[in-house]
């Protein structure tokens, strides 16, 4: 058999496809998703609710067709500097409304950067990832679970996504609202912050708060994200007890975690997220060393998932759905 002679120019030139291709697959796959949203199939509104110290807060609410209405309700937090309308927020909803889930996508006092939250004795209460106390933002949240209650719900699935997950966990291990049945954690935070390194910053904040001047930004060193905040979020930050920052107990003994009843679902996406398979199995074995916690622990990956689920919202509904339809108590066979 004659073996034929590839040319130079012709291994180059063949060479070269194989490097574009590789290229063009690469960039597939890691590079960043298109955002795409389509028209919802059933009926969505708007929604307000005001919360026990008079924040108004917007949200919006996606029903699936009658006959397919599910008795739960899913309630959406957003992340830091997101809100309820984010595009991928969105479509996660409406997929859950295919799936015959009621989702209410909300908005607490830290959407956006900053926000004009409100008026007290008239002076301007600023809100927003900059400005808005983190620890008041449970009032937001029973605000919206009574929305949900006087929609004819009797129980919610929370969700909180990023620095959301913070916020419902904090809530339903303080409250531990009856109404609560199932709590996801969507790429939120797994392992506690470090203590605030800077001292003088910590004394400047604790000044400022203390003269009534807890709006004033401080600067942040050292970080690009954020790279400011208002001295009463920092403050209050810097003051959250152990028990909810290192809510797994990782290093507490009474941590938040051991005060959840109901089932607990988490994931990451498996494209550059906050997190991945090694904080899922640190939040299972955590969990298994408290005597008390949730009845059960559910853990996966988004397959081709960024932080936000971009292109794989109905991936990160469809999990919930199954997830849900699984372990959450149907209220009519009680």
């Amino acid at each position: 058999m004659r073996l034929r002679r590839v040319s130079r120019r012709a291994f180059l030139e063949g060479l070269s496809v194989l490097v574009v291709l590789g290229a063009v697959l690469a960039w597939q796959w890691y590079g960043p998703r298109r955002v795409t949203v389509s028209a919802g199939k059933f009926p969505e509104e708007l929604v307000y609710v005001r919360s026990s110290d008079d924040i108004i807060n917007g949200g919006a609410i996606f029903g699936p067709p009658k006959a397919q209405a599910k008795p739960t309700a899913v309630l959406w937090v957003h992340g830091w500097s997101a809100n309820f309308y984010d595009p991928t927020y969105v479509m996660v909803a409406r997929a859950l409304a295919e799936r015959g889930f009621t989702t209410i996508t909300v908005n607490t006092r830290m959407h956006d950067i900053g926000t004009r939250a409100t008026e007290r004795n008239g002076k301007r209460v600023r809100g927003g990832g900059y400005w808005g106390v983190t620890s008041e933002d449970a009032r937001d949240i029973g605000a919206w679970i009574d929305f949900a209650q006087e929609r004819g719900f009797e129980q919610v699935v929370l969700v909180g996504h990023s620095a959301g997950w913070s916020s419902v966990a904090a809530y339903q291990a303080e409250r531990q609202d009856p109404r609560v049945v199932g709590m996801v954690l969507a790429s939120g935070r797994v392992a506690p912050p470090p203590p605030p390194a800077d001292a003088e910053l910590l004394a400047q904040a604790t000044r400022l708060v203390a003269d009534g001047n807890g709006e004033e930004l401080l600067r942040l060193p050292n970080r690009s994200f954020p790279s400011f905040v208002s001295a009463a979020t920092f403050l209050d930050t810097a003051k959250t007890p152990p028990a909810l920052s290192d809510f797994f107990g990782l290093q507490t003994q009474n941590a938040g975690i051991t005060r959840i009843r109901g089932p607990l679902l988490a994931f990451f996406g498996t494209r550059g997220d906050v997190g991945g398979e090694p904080e899922l199995e640190l939040i299972k074995s955590s969990i298994k060393r408290h005597a008390t916690g949730p009845n059960r622990v559910d853990t996966m990956m988004i397959q081709r998932g960024d932080h936000m689920y971009t292109g794989e919202e109905a991936q990160v509904a469809q999990a919930i759905a199954e997830w849900a339809d699984r372990s959450v108590p149907n209220p009519g066979k009680r």
